[in-house]
């Protein structure tokens, strides 16, 4: 069996060479069946012909014996002079058709021969005529003998070889595409799950990168926003510190300025500020 490629046109190829010898194989049957036929037709009929002839021999030579004198007819008295052969077709196969003969006599003594010599020269032309018919049937049965085993040869190929190889090239080619489309299906199914698989990985990633960066975040602000506060802490603590600090120069300074205060006063009580009236 020849290789063949296992793709679409070979299969289309294949069905177009099935279909091809499903259309011709009834022709070539229908053609063996005439075949077949027609030779044993033909062949009844060179038989009944050589019947005839054994037939028409036999009566002949009884009746020479009968007359005792069967050295008087010579064999070179009937000779064939011509064949006449038509041509006929059956089931496309050229044979030929006995369509009659022509005969000649010999020279002899019409009065040293018997009498029955015409007559026996007759029955000889009838016996060589159905010799030559017989032939001519024989001939016609061989060529459709050979044409029969032609078509037998071609029946034969496409019944037992050709389709029943046809089809299982069919089959195979069917089969492999079939497991290819199914093949071709699984993986797409699989690409498609390994494709959710890392889209859905890809958004795990992603979440859970973007809840790190979130957390980083946080933890950046939290971080920056304690050291806002400490550093607030600290700038309030100073500031606190410069109010108490304020707060106790200005009580010193109060201090001071009663007591500087207090001691004008005592001051101005002094006899030195005292004003006396002249009387």
């Amino acid at each position: 069996m020849a290789k063949i490629k296992l793709t679409k046109n070979e299969l289309k190829s294949q069905k177009d060479a099935l279909k091809m010898y499903q259309r011709y194989l009834p022709t070539l049957t229908l053609k063996k069946q005439q075949l077949q036929t027609e030779i044993r037709s033909i062949d009844a009929r060179a038989k009944e012909v050589r019947e005839r002839r054994k037939s028409l021999e036999a009566e002949f030579a009884q009746w020479i014996a009968v007359f005792g004198e069967a050295d008087a007819f010579k064999a070179d008295m009937v000779q064939v002079k011509n064949i006449r052969k038509g041509v006929g077709n059956i089931a496309g196969v050229t044979i030929p058709i006995y369509e009659g003969a022509d005969f000649t006599r010999g020279d002899y003594d019409l009065y040293s021969t018997p009498l029955w010599v015409d007559l026996a020269a007759d029955r000889m032309e009838q016996a060589l005529s159905l010799d030559l018919e017989a032939d001519v049937l024989e001939e016609q049965v061989r060529l459709l003998q050979v044409e029969l085993r032609t078509t037998t040869q071609r029946v034969n190929l496409f019944e037992k070889v050709k389709i029943p190889e046809t089809k299982a090239n069919i089959k195979k080619i069917t089969v492999y595409l079939g497991d290819q489309q199914v093949a071709a299906v699984v993986r797409g199914k699989i690409s498609k799950k390994n494709l959710e698989i890392a889209a859905q990985k890809t958004a795990e990633e992603t979440q859970e990168n973007a809840l790190r960066n979130a957390h980083a975040i946080e933890k950046e602000a939290l971080t920056k926003s304690e050291i806002i506060v400490s550093d607030a802490r600290r700038e309030l603590e100073h500031i606190h510190q410069k109010i108490v600090q304020l707060c106790q120069q200005y009580e010193k300074y109060k201090l001071q300025f009663k007591n500087l205060a207090a001691a004008q006063i005592e001051l101005l009580e002094t006899e030195s500020f005292q004003i006396h009236m002249m009387e």
